[in-house]
């Protein structure tokens, strides 16, 4: 579908910026904008976006960190001027290595750089201006950025920074002229001008190194081969996009790693080309049991299978024969497209697919435990949302595997991925294995503790985690971190239910250990390590815990409020924190810790907009 937009009479205005199609963006507009709802924004609003949020905050603030300097790694973070050397921040701010003030030198260089040439080469200083427009607030008003990013962006304007340092070149040679012209002795003059020219680069460098140094930094390949070991062999591994699969690639391409599992990105798995290549076979991979004919699944061909649901299959569609049907383009099952195309449906909401037991069984794929749980089929309501091609094949390889290849969805997938299998999937490390048994009350999965410990505790790689000196930025410490303290912290949870407290133990002293405070600092999954150490009679060790997150969370939001930042997200996540921590005190009955760490809760929490603080 094109839309096709119709402007109210009248409403026409130069520049409009506020629109997106994104739930939660116009909330965000108001607040930017202190706009009410139902109320229309005007030119003067749209201009005031513009000016203090997409050329500001997305721009210049990505400008000054270059040449000014930056507060920190974390996003959002904002500038340091000169006179920023003596203002006090939080440790966490303080401390992190991309806590660099260049005093404004870079900036300084470059101006004088861009003054100079303009009386020296007017038409190259043109030249270089219009780029500089063009590829920095001229990009920005062509983007029109919405209110929100999922990361930092400041890599779109690079070309803009690269301009800059051109004239930071220029600066240079003006300064070595001019000092050439005021100092006559030869030796001197060359030796002060390169020990002037030298001051800004110097700084930058000795500034900068600590955030751009990348020695010691491995958790990339050893969180894909920690993935990797988290499945049976010969499996099938289910993975999102570029920040799981590159990794997972290398370590099978270049270091031949784990070379059984084959790897399936169901970013390109919408894609013909790339179904075609999981129909063949890659080093110890067979090709994946992929039913569906190349006219399947032919560019265009049903990249949406739209739900519309059937009344005589409202109760449910046996999953291989509604995949047989859509091999057949089975009239039962299709609707017309406005184009004159005919695309499959998805005629139920609810989907359920045979089970050989007798087979399974034979194949020794469950824990005794879990074989009364095993029946003649597995039923779940998948919704009545759309499909899209991705995950018309992951379903046809769900049903025609038969259970004969491990099939597994990675830990980091969106909720979506899942296909509403949960109920179905064992947790196994750092991926879910989907199996023919429903255990009662595990919405996300459950945990074999036996296999899972085995995994954490002796197949995973941990390289350099506890080096206080290696540089593990704000979007390094995302999944590979989170993955692990979930896990464990999962398995530590399942120990405990099953009365292992001295596995319980050993595996809560490996994750503390390979993940200590001082090189991956404690985050939001962290405070959950605090009940679960009450639990295991780890007393003291929780209290510490506890008192180094709630200091650094107090830290947090005192400098919040003081400096007008209190809308933050990293504001509500330290809120969050303290809340976390008030709790575990509670249930463990530390009462004395749980009546301290409430009271800076408190203290907060009125300074805060925080939906469903208590």
């Amino acid at each position: 579908y094109k839309p096709e937009y119709e402007y109210e009479p009248g409403s026409s205005m130069l520049l409009p910026r506020m629109y997106s199609s994104q739930g939660g963006h116009p909330q965000l507009y108001r607040q930017m904008t202190g706009l009410v709802e139902g109320q229309k924004p005007t030119m003067g609003h749209n201009v005031s976006y513009m000016l203090t949020h997409q050329i500001g905050h997305m721009y210049w603030r990505y400008f000054l960190w270059n040449f000014v300097g930056r507060e920190s790694d974390e996003e959002g973070a904002g500038n340091m001027m000169p006179w920023d050397i003596t203002k006090k921040y939080p440790s966490s701010i303080a401390h992190n290595k991309a806590h660099d003030n260049f005093y404004m030198l870079p900036s300084i260089l470059g101006l004088f750089g861009l003054v100079a040439m303009y009386f020296r080469q007017k038409r190259d200083w043109l030249v270089l201006g219009l780029l500089f427009m063009l590829t920095g607030v001229a990009l920005v008003i062509y983007l029109n950025s919405p209110p929100t990013e999922p990361r930092e962006r400041d890599y779109i304007y690079v070309g803009s920074f690269y301009i800059f340092c051109m004239w930071i070149g220029m600066g240079v040679l003006a300064l070595a002229d001019g000092i050439n012209k005021l100092v006559k002795n030869y030796s001197t003059r060359a030796t002060v001008a390169t020990a002037a020219c030298l001051v800004v680069p110097v700084m930058m460098g000795a500034k900068g190194w600590d955030n751009h140094n990348r020695s010691n930094r491995y958790h990339s390949v050893d969180f894909a081969k920690n993935l990797l070991n988290s499945c049976a062999p010969n499996a099938i591994l289910f993975t999102g996009g570029d920040n799981d699969t590159f990794p997972l690639w290398y370590v099978q391409e270049v270091e031949g790693f784990r070379t059984d599992v084959r790897v399936c990105n169901l970013s390109l798995l919408g894609t013909d080309w790339y179904i075609d290549q999981m129909k063949r076979k890659t080093y110890e991979s067979q090709p994946l049991p992929i039913s569906l004919d190349k006219n399947n699944y032919a560019f265009g061909k049903n990249d949406i299978v739209p739900f519309y649901e059937i009344p005589s299959v409202k109760d449910g569609i046996n999953l291989q024969e509604f995949m047989s049907l859509v091999k057949q383009e089975n009239k039962a099952i299709q609707v017309p497209l406005t184009s004159g195309d005919m695309t499959s449906i998805l005629p139920s909401s609810v989907l359920f697919l045979p089970v050989n037991t007798e087979s399974v069984k034979k194949m020794n794929i469950l824990r005794s435990d879990l074989v009364p749980y095993l029946s003649d089929s597995i039923s779940w309501t998948i919704g009545k949302g759309d499909l899209y091609k991705s995950d018309l094949m992951m379903l046809d390889i769900i049903s025609t595997n038969e259970w004969k290849r491990p099939i597994y969805f990675s830990a980091t997938l969106s909720g979506s991925s899942y296909l509403n299998l949960k109920e179905y999937m064992q947790l196994e490390g750092y991926a879910y294995r989907l199996l023919p048994v429903k255990v009662p009350g595990a919405s996300d999965g459950y945990v074999n503790a036996d296999i899972m410990y085995d995994k954490l505790m002796n197949k995973m790689f941990w390289r350099e985690l506890d080096n206080e000196n290696t540089y593990y930025d704000n979007t390094y410490l995302g999944s590979p971190v989170f993955s692990a303290r979930i896990a464990f912290l999962r398995l530590i949870g399942q120990l405990i239910q099953d009365g292992k407290m001295d596995q319980a133990k050993k595996a809560m002293d490996k994750i503390l250990t390979v993940m200590p405070d001082k090189s991956i600092p404690y985050d939001q999954i962290s405070t959950y390590y605090i009940g679960t150490l009450f639990e295991l009679g780890e007393n003291k060790r929780a209290l510490e815990i506890a008192q180094t997150m709630a200091t650094r969370s107090d830290e947090n939001l005192t400098w919040s409020k003081e400096n007008g930042t209190t809308k933050r997200r990293d504001s509500n996540m330290d809120l969050s924190i303290l809340q976390t921590i008030v709790h575990s005190c509670r249930e463990a009955k530390q009462e004395d810790a749980a009546k301290k760490y409430e009271a800076i809760f408190q203290k907060h929490l009125a300074a805060f907009n925080m939906y469903g603080a208590q």
